[in-house]
């Protein structure tokens, strides 16, 4: 029997093939495209140079995101949320999952967590022997555990997750419109191709299979790209539209979303002019997400405290949250609040403390 680590390079091997196979099709198309047809079919030159020049931008900009989605690496949990070493040998040593859990609990004391398993435990990966933080899971072709994972896709041979999302969002939308295009200004031409009313040419050929295979493509990705777009719209993962994640108050599927705005800066950033560039620039960490339940939750109550009158209200959570949980969830929350003004004897200061009730 061949040993283990030459199967898994096999495998890693023959995970390239679909990659292999989009790049020959994509290197096919521009050849196709550039020197058959227009070049060597199209007669006017004004028509020649306005259909390059468009062509190379949707091409480079496909390129790129492409790129850009297969070479990322995917984002793993940070040291943090690993088991310490006495702790993590006395997980394995015990063999009861009550005992475990409540070494998972010790541990998870201080972490950032509002996502649980659906019986109510810690989430925790025995393969990496990490706790897993909100929104990552276990990807099993890449051996690793991947925050905000949303699926693995082999035809860019890579986990789709938190660092290269918004890529792989951008890939399937200049592809969608690499796709268009070729297909749009190839279709006059197909049409006399197929009427003969161009003479045969080996360009003929590789013009009507090019719009087959521009149709084809199209379709496909018009379907998984609309689909990603309202997962975006929803800030829901794959895996939370097919199994929704639990919080301490139970399953609940919107329990990320913040607002059709502040859902597609979660992918996409603030600075809308970097928006449809494949470089970085969704917000937070991976680690921790605002959730609309954070401040609903019964095991997290919200103390506020006002000095003086003219001081801005301090929020004081009980687990700590993220410069970016406290900057989406500022107007997420209505609550009643009430007030109650504690004077001193001498009243040179005002004390004002605000407690926040969900209604």
């Amino acid at each position: 029997m061949a040993p283990t680590h030459v199967l898994r390079c096999c495998q890693r091997g023959l995970a390239w093939i679909p990659v292999i196979f989009i790049a020959l099709v994509v290197c096919w198309s521009y050849y196709a495209y550039v020197v058959e047809l227009c070049i060597f079919t199209i007669p006017s030159i004004a028509e020649k140079i306005i259909y390059m020049v468009f062509f190379h931008l949707s091409f480079v900009m496909f390129v790129w995101s492409y790129w850009k989605t297969i070479f990322t690496r995917p984002a793993n949990p940070s040291k943090e949320f690993c088991l310490p070493k006495a702790e993590k040998e006395q997980y394995v040593k015990e063999e009861r999952p009550e005992s475990q859990q409540e070494i998972l609990w010790r541990a998870a004391a201080n972490l950032p967590l509002y996502t649980r398993t659906g019986a109510g435990a810690i989430r925790y990966c025995d393969r990496c022997q990490v706790i897993k933080p909100d929104r990552c899971h276990h990807c099993s072709a890449c051996d690793m555990c991947v925050l905000k994972m949303d699926h693995h896709c082999p035809w860019v041979n890579n986990c789709v997750g938190f660092s290269n999302y918004k890529f792989f969002i951008l890939f399937l939308c200049y592809s969608l419109v690499y796709c268009l295009f070729i297909a749009a200004t190839v279709l006059q031409y197909f049409i006399k191709f197929w009427t003969n009313e161009l003479p045969d040419t080996h360009a003929k050929f590789h013009v009507l299979f090019l719009f087959f295979v521009a149709a084809m493509f199209c379709i496909s990705i018009l379907s998984l790209f609309s689909y990603h777009l309202w997962l975006v719209g929803k800030n829901r993962s794959t895996i939370e539209a097919f199994r929704a994640p639990v919080f301490r108050t139970g399953s609940d599927k919107n329990g990320f979303s913040l607002g059709f705005g502040k859902n597609i800066a979660q992918v996409f950033g603030d600075k809308r002019k970097f928006w449809l560039l494949p470089i970085f620039t969704s917000q937070g960490d991976g680690l921790t997400f605002p959730s609309r339940l954070v401040n609903i939750d019964p095991e997290q109550p919200t103390v506020s405290l006002q000095p003086e009158a003219n001081k801005s209200i301090e929020d004081v959570p009980a687990s700590p949250l993220s410069e970016s949980q406290n900057h989406l969830l500022g107007n997420e929350q209505h609550a009643n609040n009430v007030t109650e003004h504690l004077e001193n004897d001498t009243g040179s200061e005002t004390i004002t403390i605000i407690m926040e009730r969900e209604s």
